[in-house]
């Protein structure tokens, strides 16, 4: 546990938290790699309130134009946890008051700190399954998958830097559901390899990336005590 805690210490989002009023550039960029990271599951949840993809675009960037001033870490507290929680709250609240500010800043009153591609976020946008959720149902599992969009893109950029590119592509479709031993066989013979030998391969990647998405989760959580229950949260909202 003293291990998990100090590993927890360096995390993002207890990176941000740790500074309170006394923010520095660690937690400036700890705080900046989030927003990067997850910008898409905001404009997803700010289409999903009927907004067009120009207004959600710089409604997004003007939020996180203010969630990246240095006096916002003020309001921060220990309590804010999860920075899925946290990031949505602020949202709705930006959302609620944003009024003038906000069409000022569409007038070139703001600075994009975050700058989006329209067309790229609406293209991802446009691939979504029509509504049914409710646009806070559907931000988490968007959130969900973002996690492990991420976790899946860090585990190949792994094996292609370890020369075993061919490899993960082969063995990829064994992360997904409903794949099993039984598949090996053909898999395997296109890579040169043994079943047995594909087995263990898909094994190592297996473990791999399930402790990448951990440590995806990990960033946006402030505690070591909040790990479990925030992955059982994530699988919970994929299986809805």
């Amino acid at each position: 546990m003293d291990a998990q805690r100090e590993w927890f210490a360096t995390t993002h989002w207890s990176v941000v938290l740790s500074a309170g009023n006394h923010v520095g550039p660690d937690a400036a960029a700890a705080l900046e790699k989030l927003c990067r990271a997850y910008w898409y599951p905001l404009y997803f949840y700010v289409r999903r309130q009927s907004h067009t993809p120009h207004d959600a675009q710089d409604l997004t960037q003007e939020f996180f134009a203010r969630l990246l001033e240095r006096n916002f870490l003020e309001s921060v507290r220990p309590e804010k946890g999860k920075f899925r929680s946290f990031l949505l709250a602020a949202l709705k609240h930006f959302l609620a008051n944003q009024g003038e500010r906000a069409r000022a800043a569409k007038r070139g009153g703001g600075v994009a700190l975050i700058s989006l591609d329209e067309e790229t976020a609406e293209n991802l946008y446009l691939q979504e399954p029509a509504a049914s959720a409710s646009p806070e149902a559907a931000f988490e599992k968007r959130w969900a998958i973002t996690l492990l969009e991420r976790a899946f893109a860090q585990v190949r950029q792994e094996y292609s830097d370890g020369g075993k590119g061919q490899v993960f592509e082969g063995l990829k479709l064994f992360l997904e559901e409903g794949t099993g031993h039984g598949e090996y066989a053909a898999v395997a013979a296109g890579l040169g390899m043994t079943p047995n030998a594909a087995a263990v391969a898909v094994h190592r990647l297996r473990q791999r990336y399930r402790e990448l998405v951990r440590v995806e989760v990990a960033h946006t959580l402030a505690r070591p005590e909040e790990l479990e229950d925030e992955m059982r949260h994530l699988f919970a909202t994929l299986a809805r």
